[in-house]
């Protein structure tokens, strides 16, 4: 008898990742954060952009112009990803576009409110996508007041020392009552 061969296996797809959708301007008919998670989600599920947009009722080269804007690193990130689950990008992509910078950016307010949003996919078709809140960009964002908060006293202090040490004191001689 043969010895028990393992059958090759492929590599699992990638998960669609949580992204914090892009800062933009809040509009009714504009890219809310829900829009290009659903954006994402369809995306993974057709591997068409041209669909994708569609379903969420925005233009194509929107979703371009979005995509390439300096703030939207998660969401070109997670673009990529969807690409991988689609079938239409190698496995190896987004090891490729992945940001090799280990510095972690200041947490924005906009990524405290908007939170991180995700994309859900039940058998390779798109059902939803789910908020969460980030509670690591509100806690960065705390200590980011609160370092402000304390370099500002210290500066107040530091005034208020130099006035009282520039003010002429009663117990000098020739000092005005």
């Amino acid at each position: 008898m043969f010895p028990h061969m393992p059958h090759p296996t492929h590599p699992p797809r990638p998960r669609l990742p949580a992204f914090h959708p892009v800062p933009v301007r809040t509009r009714a008919d504009g890219w809310t954060p829900l829009r290009q998670a659903e954006f994402i989600g369809v995306l993974a599920e057709t591997g068409s952009v041209s669909a994708a947009a569609a379903f969420v009722g925005m233009a194509r080269e929107t979703a371009y112009r979005l995509r390439r804007r300096a703030d939207a690193a998660e969401f070109a990130r997670a673009w990529d990803v969807a690409l991988v689950v689609a079938g239409v990008m190698p496995a190896s992509f987004p090891e490729r576009t992945a940001c090799s910078r280990k510095v972690t950016p200041r947490p924005s307010w906009r990524q405290v409110v908007d939170g991180l949003w995700r994309p859900v996919m039940r058998r390779g078709r798109y059902v939803g996508s789910v908020r969460k809140a980030d509670n690591s960009a509100l806690l960065g964002y705390l200590a980011q007041l609160d370092r402000a908060f304390r370099a500002e006293r210290k500066a107040l202090r530091r005034e208020q020392r130099s006035q009282a040490e520039t003010r002429p004191s009663a117990s000098t001689p020739g000092a005005r009552r």
